[in-house]
């Protein structure tokens, strides 16, 4: 069988650690522009939040604590085993570091699930934005702006999610044709990076939206 090594050594590299070293700038590159749109996002819920204080802790009151928790629970769980496929792979360890990267999988699906049961509940009771919005209370219009950001800034992080799934999908495909080794297993080193980072805004979204409501 042909060396891995020299498979996925790109002719515009002179050696592997340069390649090594570009990949790791680029994902990071990419995660600052990730870092900008996300940060965009809290920053505008945390203008909407101090404007309307009481509207946004009535609306954090409407979420599922239990879910969100077991979610968060889930999400790290998906961490530690993203993070043991890249420490597998980088001692050779290629069937264990396949393992760990279907477990993520499996686990980011549980995740997704959970988010899903969690907003066809927010739609049963008419708390999802739009014509059927329905908020029995004061502060109704602001309740609802309460829910746009849950429903737009969630549904970005599952979308990251589900393009995480895919990317490991990828990783295990070339995994089982002996892609990766000791020496070469870059792409699992940067698809972890991009995993560990959507799996911390969550931790930041489940802080602004679950847990307001358990003072209210």
């Amino acid at each position: 069988m042909s060396d891995p090594l020299v498979l996925e050594l790109r002719e515009q590299f002179a050696t592997p650690e340069q390649q090594r070293h570009t990949s790791s700038i680029g994902i990071w590159l990419f995660l600052m522009t990730e870092v900008m749109m996300f940060g965009g996002l809290f920053v505008a819920y945390t203008v909407y939040r101090f404007n309307h204080p009481q509207a946004f802790a009535q609306g954090s009151a409407e979420m599922d604590i239990v879910l969100g928790s077991i979610n968060s629970a889930i999400l790290l769980t998906s961490s530690l085993t993203m993070g043991l496929a890249e420490f597998s792979a980088k001692f050779g360890r290629v069937r264990l570091s396949g393992i760990l990267l279907f477990t993520t999988i499996l686990i980011g699906l549980a995740f997704l699930g959970i988010k899903f049961t969690e907003y066809y509940e927010h739609y049963q009771q008419h708390e999802a934005p739009g014509v059927w919005f329905n908020h029995v209370g004061p502060h109704a219009p602001e309740v609802q702006m309460f829910f746009v950001f849950y429903f737009l800034m969630t549904g970005l992080h599952a979308v990251h999610m589900s393009i995480g799934i895919l990317l490991l999908l990828g990783l295990i495909a070339r995994n089982m044709v002996g892609s990766f080794s000791a020496a070469y297993h870059t792409p699992i080193t940067v698809v972890g990076l991009y995993w560990h980072f959507v799996d911390i805004v969550w931790i930041f979204l489940y802080v602004i939206f679950y847990l307001p409501g358990l003072h209210k």
